[in-house]
């Protein structure tokens, strides 16, 4: 199972550094106003030569926290929180384009078994949550739960870690393997499910082949809330298994190919077999942003940038 690349790499390398008898520290961001470019929970690993892995900002917000980190100005015995707060003149010296605000926490690492264990517990498929004292920066590993990647309180700050979201393709085809190999860039753990025997092209990278019915292979991916389903089979007898079983299911995104038209008759045809009204309405149908294309390429990017619209929380994102 994968996991996010990007936090992999950053605890990957702070564990190298301590390895080595580094002085590693690790920045995480908290808290963005304005158009800062990296989200809450984005990391930064440096160490006290002054190399570092991670991005917190795309600019020199990097440089100055490694600066200061290399000649002990912060992350001392406790953890140190930083607001960045910059204006649309030093916008572009700071890295953030147009002006914005981020608040970063700065640690000490210096329990390497600790960002062990959380690698392997990642390595073996494990949700774990890393919860921090903002004041003493005693960390403790515990298993994760489905919700927010971060929770910022006063008292504790949790990040969680874990199996990278998941997308469940009903339907093989071109268009198929154009989306699974476009998420599998973005770190999604992808599935094709088609019980029939029509594409037989190569599958891209990791990506994972099922010949399960599409009702059976919904409930193997498991009822998480971090998993999108897309019906792309043309086909009413697999489109609406899945599509069935995915309504009964916490799917954060779930979504079907065809017309206007098709998407009428498949809502009358899923009310017959008991669905209301509003589960049917979860179904984003035509899939993706309206973009004006028929290449599968374009039609795999449309629908990818919707379920990422979707899971980042923005609205009136519907093709």
């Amino acid at each position: 199972m994968t996991q996010r690349s990007d936090d992999i790499a950053v605890l990957s390398g702070a564990l190298a550094w301590l390895r080595e008898g580094r002085r590693v520290a690790l920045g995480m961001v908290l808290r963005t106003w304005g158009s800062s470019p990296r989200p809450p929970g984005s990391l930064l690993a440096m160490n006290d030569s002054g190399n570092f892995c991670g991005s917190l900002s795309g600019g020199c917000v990097e440089e100055s926290l490694v600066s200061r980190f290399a000649e002990g100005e912060i992350a001392g015995p406790q953890p140190t929180m930083i607001d960045f707060g910059v204006d649309r003149q030093d916008a572009s010296r700071m890295g953030l384009p147009c002006g914005g605000r981020l608040e970063v926490l700065v640690e000490v690492i210096a329990d390497a078994q600790q960002i062990e264990a959380l690698l392997e517990r990642l390595a073996r498929g494990e949700l774990v949550a890393r919860s921090i004292d903002p004041l003493s920066g005693e960390a403790v590993l515990q298993a994760g739960r489905e919700g927010p990647e971060l929770e910022v309180g006063d008292n504790r700050i949790t990040k969680t870690f874990g199996p990278a979201w998941q997308l469940l393709l009903i339907g093989d085809g071109q268009l198929a393997r154009h989306l699974a190999s476009m998420a599998s860039q973005l770190d999604y753990r992808v599935t094709i499910c088609d019980p029939r025997d029509l594409y037989n092209a190569p599958l891209p990278g990791d990506v994972e082949f099922t010949q399960a019915m599409p009702d059976d292979a919904v409930r193997t991916i498991g009822d998480r809330a971090r998993t999108a389903i897309v019906a792309l089979a043309h086909d009413p007898k697999q489109d609406d298994l899945g599509l069935g079983a995915a309504l009964e299911s916490r799917a954060f995104y779930i979504g079907a190919l065809g017309s206007r038209r098709s998407a009428q008759a498949r809502n009358r045809r899923l009310e017959s077999l008991g669905y209301t009204r509003a589960d049917i309405e979860r179904i984003h149908g035509p899939a993706g942003l309206p973009i004006g294309s028929k290449r599968p390429g374009e039609i795999a990017l449309s629908i990818l940038a919707q379920i990422t619209a979707i899971r980042n929380g923005m609205t009136g994102v519907n093709g």
